[in-house]
């Protein structure tokens, strides 16, 4: 086995951006009496989407419509579910939503009541990505379908790539299927997530992801069979449907996020460094998109202002929109590169051109192995 090297930010240039640009952060704050966490239109939204996935999944169970009706409730149900996962456990976990920790476990705990788990989230998310974003062989994100899907010049080439901006997004519907039933398990159990130790699991992990699992599939397979008035094949179409509705919305955001034109791939150096301050390569692989558009913000939970995010986790989503404009402004001063579309249509044309790239650069490659 190669050795492991440890990824370190070497600020070779000296960088003040990210100094001047959290002093101007803190003074905002400061100079408008408001908290870094959550606020009325934070509780709003947590009440809303919250309010929306217990709505639907009651309006379903309760077995009073029509195979079609609860069918559109199933996709609406998933997709709030991602909602929920953008606008409150995503806030939760990375600890933003309140000063007070147990407030934040508390609420964390929804992520878990959609069917993933906050503890493996908070290693592979919080401390890996956020850690080593876009980092090829440490960003487990960028590792979309594993010799499917390519997203950069680092990942391998098979001739089946060259189809990727057609099925890339059919997989994208698969995301929710597979973090309930799949990904969670094999990433808890994985010595490693990226080149982050996970060997380390505390009796609370253990209870966070078996207990938690067990009690969505009841509420999600066992409790829908047993009161509702359907055939077995009805409820696997409405509950694959709930989770390509949810895989979407899922798949689609985070993408747009960091991989589109314009966003970095660097890899170390054989020393194991990144020869920039860790603010200045968060600017270059991640992206916004959409930021003018208050619909975007509101249901994106802020992941579309992925800058903002990526720069001031601990703040919650609800203050990006004014942070962006200080955040865009120092940028400019300290001429740091600022990655913007600024619709999501725009975004989501720039993701396809880029899984259209990479996937042409596939067809040189006369074979994909074992196929």
């Amino acid at each position: 086995m190669s050795k492991i090297i440890k990824v370190r930010f070497v600020d070779k240039n000296k960088s003040e951006f990210y100094a001047t640009l959290k002093e101007r952060v803190d003074s905002y704050f400061k100079q408008n009496n408001l908290s870094k966490n959550a606020n009325g239109l934070m509780y709003f939204k947590s009440f809303f989407f919250l309010g929306g996935v217990f709505l639907f999944y009651g309006l379903i169970i309760s077995n009073q419509f029509s195979a079609m009706t609860m069918l559109g409730f199933a996709v609406l149900l998933g997709m709030f579910k991602a909602f929920v996962g953008f606008n409150v456990s995503h806030d939760a976990i990375h600890g933003s939503y309140s000063s007070d920790d147990r407030i934040n476990k508390l609420m964390g705990y929804s992520f878990n009541i959609i069917g993933a788990s906050k503890s493996v989230w908070n290693v592979s998310h919080n401390i890996v990505h956020h850690t080593y974003t876009n980092i090829p062989g440490h960003d487990e994100d960028l590792e979309i379908a594993p010799g499917l899907v390519r997203v950069s010049e680092h990942d391998k080439k098979y001739w089946i790539q060259r189809f990727q901006h057609v099925y890339a997004f059919m997989l994208y519907g698969l995301a929710s299927l597979s973090w309930v039933f799949r990904k969670d398990y094999v990433k808890f159990f994985s010595k490693t997530i990226g080149h982050h130790d996970n060997t380390h699991h505390t009796v609370e992990d253990y209870i966070d992801l078996f207990l938690f699992k067990i009690l969505y599939y009841v509420n999600f397979i066992v409790l829908p069979l047993v009161f509702l008035d359907i055939t077995w094949y009805q409820f696997i179409i409405g509950f694959l449907c709930m989770h390509i509705a949810e895989g979407l919305v899922l798949g689609l955001v985070f993408q747009l996020a960091h991989v589109v034109e314009g966003a970095e791939f660097p890899e170390p150096n054989e020393q194991g460094n990144i020869e920039e301050a860790w603010a200045v390569h968060q600017m270059k692989t991640t992206a916004n998109f959409a930021c003018e558009s208050w619909l975007a913000s509101f249901l994106c939970g802020g992941l579309n202002m992925q800058v903002e995010h990526h720069l001031f986790p601990k703040v919650c989503h609800t203050h990006y929109p004014k942070l962006s404009k200080i955040v865009r402004e120092t940028a400019r001063e300290f001429n740091v590169p600022y990655i913007e579309n600024k619709t999501f249509i725009g975004a989501l044309k720039s993701h396809y051109l880029m899984l259209r790239h990479y996937g042409l650069e596939a067809q040189q490659t006369p074979a994909l192995a074992g196929v």
